[in-house]
């Protein structure tokens, strides 16, 4: 059992659905709605040919693991948000695997943290 989040050999993903919008620091994200308020999570990538990086929306594989989670209800009610000016509250994937107790994914050396709790 390691450190870190593995990724599953199958993986079917039912939750969170792809949104785009014009937020300063993303294009795409992935966004969890209940009701009216709604949650968009990101993941840093990294371009390999021009060396550097971008944020965009989580892994598939991920979506089900963090919406099926116990803790992510509670999570989901202090973070979210009605959408204003087109956005959702954000956060990274790594802010919320760490506040719902999950294995984190590795943290490469290219990635970036945010300081603050918003995004």
């Amino acid at each position: 059992m390691g450190y870190h989040f593995q990724k599953p050999k199958i993986y079917p993903s039912m939750y969170g659905e792809i949104y785009i919008c014009s937020h300063p620091v993303y294009d795409r994200c992935t966004l969890f709605t209940i009701g009216n308020k709604g949650l968009a999570v990101i993941q840093q990538r990294f371009n390999v040919e021009n060396k550097s990086t971008y944020w965009s929306e989580i892994d598939d594989w991920l979506t089900d693991k963090l919406y099926l989670h116990p803790k992510f209800k509670e999570y989901f009610d202090k973070r979210s948000g009605e959408r204003e000016n087109g956005l959702y509250p954000t956060v990274t994937i790594r802010q919320i695997m760490w506040a719902l107790k999950m294995k984190p994914l590795p943290k490469e050396r290219w990635k970036t943290v945010f300081d603050r709790r918003d995004v």
